[in-house]
């Protein structure tokens, strides 16, 4: 899987990350969610998309929009090829521009599909400096942001309550929790909470804690931290634990996150 699939970073441009995708076919995620913005292209083939309750197909050309928190998968359609290109770009970074979360979820755009390739191939042309790369990523956002609609204020409101257990789920992920020390924190039943939690996040409690644990771990490990130390931080049984959960939510090792340039 590590050959077809490649991360891109640059300490010169901490608030982006880059990755490509050759043969989605060898590529599957679990449901998880970003704390960045991500935005990618289908670049060849076909997959399934699913964001939140809304799920859809996408194909070559399509370009594919996930706001911070919201749960998604996108896979392959039994086992035919398709592959794709993503950017994951920091909330603080795109809220300076201007920035809330979009309503669509994808687009069929092709200038925006183009422009996003040429994004794409700027970033990882090693010939070009970071000042252009950074030039280059506040046209496009800019213009996207400009563009593309943004969700209505007030839509897809969450109860306090839950809003309340995801929040003690994040502040608390690195740590030993149970459902009892969730529901108690915001006064809600253990029962009430897995029903409720699941239909409004699309994960469970426990599968909340597993992707905010990775998230954690993910950005550690972009840090350059090793991977035992960040199991056991990220608050993982070991590092097998890890392993398990980090290829399941990013379709990648820890070690082949980690050896990105």
């Amino acid at each position: 899987m590590v050959s077809h699939s490649r991360f891109w970073r640059d300490p010169a441009l901490p608030f982006v990350e880059a990755r490509g995708v050759e043969d989605g076919r060898k590529i599957r995620y679990a449901p998880h969610s970003h704390a960045s913005f991500s935005i990618g292209a289908i670049t060849a083939g076909s997959s399934t998309y699913v964001s939140g309750n809304r799920h859809q197909q996408v194909s070559a050309g399509t370009v594919v929009l996930m706001n911070p928190g919201v749960v998604h998968t996108c896979n392959p359609i039994n086992g035919q090829p398709w592959s794709y290109l993503m950017l994951y770009i920091d909330l603080p970074w795109l809220q300076a521009l201007g920035f809330q979360p979009f309503d669509a979820l994808s687009s069929d755009s092709q200038p925006l599909y183009q422009r996003l390739c040429q994004l794409y191939a700027v970033l990882l042309d090693d010939r070009l400096g970071s000042a252009c790369k950074d030039a280059a990523l506040r046209v496009f956002f800019s213009e996207l942001i400009q563009q593309v609609p943004s969700r209505m204020p007030g839509s897809g409101r969450v109860s306090p309550p839950l809003l309340a257990a995801a929040a003690f789920i994040r502040e608390h992920c690195t740590e030993p929790l149970r459902l009892e020390d969730i529901g108690k924190a915001v006064g809600l039943s253990t029962s009430y909470l897995i029903r409720a939690f699941k239909r409004t996040f699309g994960l469970t409690p426990h599968g909340y804690l597993l992707d905010q644990r990775v998230q954690y771990a993910r950005a550690r490990l972009r840090e350059g931290a090793l991977i035992a130390e960040v199991a056991l931080e990220a608050g993982f049984a070991d590092q097998a634990h890890l392993q398990r959960a980090f290829k399941q939510h990013l379709a990648a090792t820890p070690g082949h996150y980690r050896s990105a340039q």
